[in-house]
């Protein structure tokens, strides 16, 4: 198992704009990591992709050979969400590490048929939360949880961007639409955030004019958590780029943005308000994508449970699947009370030294999300 050097060698799953934009060059920032193989049904990106990186490319009738392959450690899955459990399953049914992208599926029977996998065959599950290696999310849901703003109470945060229809997920449904993509940044924010679960979901849509998405293309969503915490948030594939959040306690505030995005420019910062004095805290960029990959390597190579594990995924989903119950009904949604028994501890953070990405005339058949 693993190469000569100590690497935990990677197949990708899924050659979308994610995989070319943001994973595929930002594992070489990973000493811990290296990939490996790709694995796509474009022939076209299946020849480019793998002469660029000099790497083998396969097809998705390949998989199975791949899962028995001792060339690959781990697979990093980036397919569709209503395709994860697809791969996810018999990777890890077969004893490979699986770093899988949220949201995890598109269900919770999916995710616990997921989580079940790993229990059988063994290796490790990691959802990628990038966010949860990131230096500056990580300080803040560390001085949440230490006080530093007192009872938190309010949470409010708005997510959109000008999404583009000819993209194959402006018309996929609600599981490729703002609410799992752009909502789920939001929700885990604030679940992490609180150190709570919601027991209560509302959710509003709307379809703005001239537009032509098959879902609700503008999301509000309120949620109500255990001890008379509330949250809000708004996400869009219909309005100008924004993202900010809003957190409010009984000693504090704070105001964040950017929050939630990644590149060699963003770095997340957040100025907060405590008994009148006003502080800014600004991260410098760090690369995201190769610092959950060297993370979770270092859980493989050192036989570590990964924090955003399974359970983080389904604890997401749980919530998105009753969204949409609300949008279909209009009516509140009741959760039964949760407990996370995990949550983001300091150690995760990794500050790795951001990638170029390739710009959007440089991938490869991908058209592009932002319109």
């Amino acid at each position: 198992m693993f190469g000569s050097t100590k690497k935990v060698r990677y197949a990708v799953v899924g050659s979308g704009q994610i995989s070319q934009q943001a994973f595929m060059p930002g594992i070489a920032r990973a000493e811990n990591s290296e990939l490996v193989a790709l694995v796509t049904g474009d022939p076209e990106k299946a020849d480019k992709l793998a002469k660029q990186y000099n790497i083998p490319a396969y097809g998705y009738d390949d998989f199975a050979q791949l899962c028995a392959s001792d060339d690959i450690d781990a697979f990093y899955i980036a397919t569709p969400n209503a395709k994860h459990r697809l791969y996810a399953v018999p990777a890890l049914e077969a004893g490979k590490h699986v770093l899988l992208e949220k949201a995890m599926e598109a269900s919770v029977e999916d995710c616990q048929a997921i989580i079940d996998a790993q229990r059988r065959g063994g290796g490790k599950l990691m959802i990628a939360y990038r966010l949860h290696c990131e230096p500056g999310t990580v300080e803040l849901i560390e001085r949440c949880r230490q006080g530093d703003f007192g009872r938190l109470m309010i949470f409010n945060s708005t997510f959109g961007q000008n999404f583009s229809e000819e993209n194959h997920r402006g018309h996929s449904g609600y599981w490729s639409g703002p609410v799992p993509d752009m909502g789920t940044y939001p929700l885990n924010a604030v679940r992490n955030l609180f150190g709570d679960e919601p027991i209560e979901v509302r959710a509003v849509g709307s379809k703005t004019p001239g537009r032509n998405f098959n879902f609700f293309d503008t999301v509000s969503v309120t949620l109500r958590f255990p001890d008379e915490k509330l949250a809000h948030f708004t996400v869009s594939y219909a309005s100008a780029p924004v993202e900010t959040f809003t957190l409010v306690g009984d000693k504090g505030t704070v105001h964040a943005g950017p929050c939630f995005m990644f590149g060699p420019s963003i770095g997340i910062t957040y100025r907060t308000i405590i008994d009148g004095k006003e502080e800014t805290r600004a991260q410098k960029p760090v690369e995201q994508f190769g610092g959950e990959t060297d993370y979770f390597s270092d859980c493989i190579l050192n036989d570590i449970d990964p924090e955003p594990n399974g359970e983080e995924g389904l604890m997401d989903v749980r919530v998105l699947a009753a969204v949409e119950r609300a949008l279909e009904t209009g009516e509140a949604q009741k959760l039964e009370p949760r407990r996370r028994e995990r949550r983001v501890e300091p150690d995760q953070v990794r500050s790795l030294k951001v990638v170029k990405e390739p710009s959007e005339d440089q991938m490869i058949g991908i058209v592009p999300q932002s319109a």
